[in-house]
């Protein structure tokens, strides 16, 4: 199917009331790693940007995973009115390496979007990313009323929820969220990150939110997940608010496996990926495996 057929089959599920029928997507990766590239690659150094562009290559390169003429949807953390240094919200230079890098691959669209959680405005502007977007050709566009739909969810505990329709009407998905300390689950990575997709009364969602997460992770599926810890945030999560509860770690992890990747970011907090029930559920259900030693895994130092 095309990209715009697909895209074109996906509204029409929705204005037929047809979103049943839409289960989750199936990553490139899952077909190409057996061929040498490894599943999951971390990489640290000085530079965000840097680093960020040498974890995808190590994984294949852009093109591996993104064709000519497809709309991509970049997806970080904004949640929070927080500058960088704050490391409540995804690197903006990370992302800005990831606008560029699909635009190069041949992408016609690359939009970076998240569902904030403190004002929208001030969110994009103070995390520095809608500067980042502004410096490329991608665009980074506000979350509203008219941009939700109810959708079947399928989930073994979620089994319909509001949706950002411009993320689900992507041809790809990059997740990328920031390694955090969450007050609820602990650690809020990758998987956590796709409550910034969806509307709704999102605190509702807090009553089993392990479960949300994988419900919601099992139907976004991304193409590929990019986890910013270049700073991480150790404490006082979600949205910190002290230089003194963060912690420069300088690295950056790229997967095709959504589960490793936040596999390996639980371990840059000194937590076995096993006391996450998140990443426990996950590995049920067969979004990936927790267990690093299982997938093919390469770090590197620039």
């Amino acid at each position: 199917m095309t990209p715009m057929k697909r895209r074109l089959f996906i509204r029409n599920m929705v204005i037929g009331g047809a979103a049943a029928a839409f289960g989750p997507r199936i990553l490139p990766g899952q077909t190409i790693s057996a061929a040498g590239w490894p599943d999951l690659a971390a990489v640290e150094g000085e530079s965000p940007s840097a680093i960020t562009k040498q974890a995808i290559n190590m994984l294949g390169g852009m093109g591996r995973f993104i064709s000519k003429g497809d709309k991509v949807v970049i997806k970080p953390n904004v949640g929070w009115d927080r500058t960088p240094e704050m490391a409540a919200c995804t690197n903006p230079e990370v992302v800005k390496a990831l606008v560029e890098l699909v635009l190069d691959a041949g992408a016609k669209e690359a939009i970076v979007i998240d569902n904030t959680i403190n004002q929208a405005k001030r969110c994009y502007v103070r995390s520095g990313i809608l500067e980042a977007v502004k410096q490329t050709d991608g665009k980074m566009i506000y979350v509203d009323e008219h941009r939700i739909k109810k959708m079947n969810i399928h989930g073994e505990w979620l089994k319909e929820w509001n949706v950002v329709l411009d993320v689900l009407e992507a041809d790809k998905i990059i997740n990328v969220p920031i390694a955090k300390h969450h007050s609820l689950s602990r650690l809020t990575m990758g998987m956590k990150n796709w409550l910034g997709a969806v509307g709704g009364a999102r605190n509702q969602l807090h009553q089993k939110l392990n479960h949300a997460m994988v419900d919601l992770t099992a139907f976004f599926k991304p193409t590929i997940t990019v986890l910013d810890s270049y700073r991480i945030l150790v404490r006082n999560g979600p949205q910190g608010g002290r230089l003194s509860d963060t912690k420069l770690v300088k690295t950056v992890a790229a997967g095709t496996d959504p589960v490793a990747v936040d596999a390996f970011g639980a371990s840059l907090f000194g937590l076995p990926a096993a006391e996450l029930p998140f990443l426990l559920l996950a590995g049920e259900r067969g979004l990936g495996t927790y267990e690093l030693e299982k997938v093919k895994f390469e770090k590197r130092k620039i």
